[in-house]
């Protein structure tokens, strides 16, 4: 198992064994791999990512993908790794780099889909060829009784009878417009229509996806085929190159991709090291929300750390400024924005459209499997198919996490969702469909194969609807201040209380001390440098209502999309249509509201794109005096924000370009090729934080829990610090916009523990330790709004 032992374990708590060799990262470096930047372009940038102070190269996914992919995410062969890459000779090159620079290399793992490309993946090329009886069926999940015996393809630009014509077969092989379909054997010389006919697929326009479609998918993304690990076989097909890449030591650590999108996420990672020998620090991207706690029976080092984002922005955000920011926000956006106004009303609505338009062949594949379930049972029968369906989407959309497990699930779908899903029944009597839908996700109602697929495919549809109801939609809809809505964060309560940072990194160090921990990811909606900018909002909302209507001569199509839009500018800093145009049209096809990404209105997107042109494109928003003075308190946040994660319990990890000013928005622009860059305070922060935890990995590993420090005087609220073991203090500055207003730090001060102190970032001032001589914060902060100091 790749966890760490902190000694006896609270009541309850995690209770985590030893790590095995190689030793846990101190810190890694994420690249996203494609083909502008290959394993030799990586393997140039050693030195320098070496000498930054990072312990290991995070990559992202390496094996052979769609040719011209630009994230990895899309696999089509696991058998090799991504000849566009450089193939696996360079690969092990780039790894030997590593290892004579002193780095190791952590590998992003896709196991939960694969390309659904004909052309490029050989194992669906084999089931669309062969069929149910191809040996590769059992690699996904196709529904062949709902398809008549045929797989869904909605590949099409148009209708069949619109693009026939341009259909052709060639050596064995239907072609059009440069997709390629694989015929069954013996079919190749039947008329067009019959050769159609007699395949194991049946081609189908693209819009038949949301209803139609008949095999797993990942999220709402039919290009991207569901791939089911849980079979052993399948298991062992699809893992091979990567266990040899770790058993050689080419790889030390796995970041795993949407664990939650397996049917057995548990069982995947138990299996996962066993096959690796437990040589693997192991994290995965699990999304928890609120109180959610990451499964203590996973064998893995914690999450990629999406949980400790949102603790860390949420620090840095005043709670009150927040509330009256909102007030604002549904004064200004009135009925444009989503109805109402107001966050878990609108994540619900949200939640509806999903389940109820982009989600519908899931559901109606849960719908065809319970009533499978109920016609075999005599003591469940007599639920008809549309009150099963009915129990299902309103079950769905009333579970507050991502997905249940094989262990536990009644504290998600509890009764009180029971009684609120069965309100949408007018008859009670049929509202008894909502017990049948909860015994069986739960488990209760028996576990034959039919109750373990139904138990699976409602967990999985639970993730998929959460993540496109809330990350891709909600947090379009909702959007008081844009810093709160990234993947993990809470919109309708973004500050966090210090007590409660607290609580949570003392959680981290006592269960998961080896955790990931971020700021930017290659998905983050706005990297940390934008999100710390919109935060500052929180400390001035009147003043940025005042800007609004500054800014009023410029009109919007609709007041949701003017504050989005100009917020948005605020938090990248420059006007840059070019890069602030396709985000904010972006936002707005998510949001779909006014338009989608299916369902497109011209008119309104040439709206959103002129007016981008002619406002936050073009208006200087942060060169005004007002916003001019706000640039120390920005910086005050990225430099506390970027110190915390580094010394924070965990593995901190930092996404390409952020050692230095990084400002990027959504996908694609956050996705840019690494690119070296000169040094600033941040790079000179980073280097010394980094370079401490390589020289003190007692301090930050397993064994160098975390201890809270009090500041005491009239701004001590202004003051976030903590210990690591006896040896590293952090101290930084909290909302510096009220600390100014209210006067500075006066005579608050912070007690060091007894010894010497010296000042890393400067390396020359020292401070005496001793609740009899507290050092006065105005004079730790005196060179800068943060402080990290080590026992001398």
């Amino acid at each position: 198992m790749t966890s760490f032992s902190t000694g006896s374990p609270a009541p309850g708590s995690r209770s985590p064994g030893p790590l095995p060799e190689p030793a846990l990262p101190s810190a890694t470096y994420r690249l996203q791999l494609q083909p502008e930047f290959p394993f030799a372009a990586a393997e140039r940038a050693v030195p320098h990512l070496a000498a930054l102070g990072v312990s290991h190269l995070h990559l992202s996914p390496v094996l052979e993908a769609v040719p011209g992919s630009t994230h990895g995410y899309d696999v089509t062969d696991h058998r090799s790794v991504r000849a566009e890459l450089g193939g696996e000779e360079g690969l092990r090159a780039l790894a030997a780099t590593a290892r004579a620079h002193g780095l190791g290399l952590v590998v992003d793992l896709v196991p939960n889909h694969m390309a659904a490309s004909p052309r490029h993946n050989h194992a669906l090329r084999e089931v669309l060829r062969e069929g149910p009886e191809s040996p590769y069926a059992r690699w996904f999940d196709v529904d062949w009784d709902a398809g008549d015996g045929r797989m869904l393809l909605p590949v099409l630009p148009a209708r069949l009878s619109e693009v026939r014509d341009r259909m052709r077969v060639t050596d064995g092989v239907l072609t059009l417009d440069g997709q390629e379909f694989p015929l069954r054997a013996g079919t190749g010389c039947l008329p067009l229509d019959e050769l159609l006919d007699a395949q194991w697929y049946r081609l189908a326009w693209w819009r038949l996806a949301r209803t139609e479609l008949n095999y797993r998918r990942f999220f709402t993304i039919s290009d991207l085929i569901g791939v089911r690990v849980e079979d052993p076989e399948v298991f062992d097909a699809t893992h091979a190159k990567i266990v040899e890449l770790v058993a050689d030591g080419v790889v030390d650590g796995l970041r795993i991709d949407h664990p939650d999108g397996l049917a057995d996420p548990e069982g995947y990672l138990e299996r996962l090291a066993e096959a690796t020998g437990g040589r693997c620090w192991t994290v995965v991207e699990k999304i928890l929300t609120g109180g959610e706690p990451l499964p203590a029976s996973w064998p893995v080092a914690g999450t990629t750390g999406y949980d400790a984002l949102r603790y860390v922005d949420g620090i840095f955000t005043d709670p009150v400024g927040a509330d009256e920011l909102a007030d604002v926000y549904r004064a200004f956006a009135g009925r444009a924005g989503d109805r109402g106004g107001y966050w878990e009303a609108t994540a619900r609505r949200a939640a509806y459209k999903v389940v109820t338009h982009e989600l519908t062949a899931e559901t109606s594949a849960l719908t065809r499997i319970a009533d499978r379930i109920c016609a075999a049972d005599p003591g469940l029968r007599d639920h008809a198919p549309w009150a099963l369906h009915t129990a299902i989407r309103e079950l769905l959309v009333r579970v507050p996490v991502y997905r249940t497990y094989r262990t536990g699930g009644d504290e998600v779908l509890t009764p009180e969702a029971a009684r609120g899903a069965k309100a949408a029944f007018a008859v009670p009597e049929e509202a008894a469909a909502v017990d049948v839908i909860r015994g069986l996700a739960l488990g209760a109602l028996g576990d034959g194969p039919e109750h373990r697929a139904f138990r699976a495919r409602f967990a999985q549809t639970s993730s998929a609807l959460r993540a496109k109801s809330v990350e891709d939609t909600a947090f379009y809809r909702y959007t008081p201040l844009l810093s709160a809505n990234e993947v993990g964060g809470d919109p309708g309560r973004p500050a966090v209380p210090p007590e409660e940072f607290h609580a949570f990194c003392a959680r981290l160090a006592r269960d998961w001390p080896a955790t990931g921990t971020v700021l930017t990811t290659h998905d983050t909606k706005r990297s940390a440098d934008v999100r710390a900018a919109i935060a500052v909002l929180s400390q001035c909302p009147r003043r940025w209502a005042e800007l609004l209507e500054e800014l009023a001569g410029v009109p919007a199509p609709e007041p949701h999309l003017a504050w989005t839009a100009w917020q948005t500018a605020f938090g990248f800093g420059s006007p840059d249509p070019d890069r602030l145009g396709p985000a904010v049209l972006k936002s707005v096809r998510e949001a779909g509201l006014h338009t989608s990404w299916t369902e497109p209105d011209p008119a309104y997107e040439r709206a959103v794109t002129e007016f981008v042109a002619a406002g936050p494109g073009r208006v200087p928003l942060r060169a005004s005096a007002w916003a001019s003075a706000l640039e120390p308190h920005i910086r005050a946040h990225v430099l506390g924000a970027t110190l915390v994660q580094l010394t924070m319990p965990g593995v901190p990890e930092l996404y390409q370009n952020t050692e230095r000013e990084y400002r990027a928005l959504v996908d694609p622009d956050n996705r840019a090729p690494y690119a070296p860059g000169p040094d600033d305070d941040k790079t000179v922060l980073v280097r010394a934080a980094l370079r401490l935890r390589r020289e003190h990995p007692d301090a930050f590993g397993p064994g160098g829990g975390y201890h809270p420090l009090a500041a005491y005087g009239p701004a001590a609220p202004h003051c976030l610090a903590f210990r690591r073991a006896d040896r590293v203090l952090t101290a930084v500055t909290r909302l510096p916009l009220r600390l100014a207003e209210a006067g500075g730090w006066q005579d608050t001060a912070l007690a060091l523990p007894d010894g010497r102190w010296l000042d890393v970032l400067d390396g020359v001032r020292e401070f005496t330790g001793g609740a009899d001589t507290p050092v006065k914060l105005a004079e730790l902060f005196e060179a800068r709004p943060v402080a990290l100091l080590a026992r001398a």
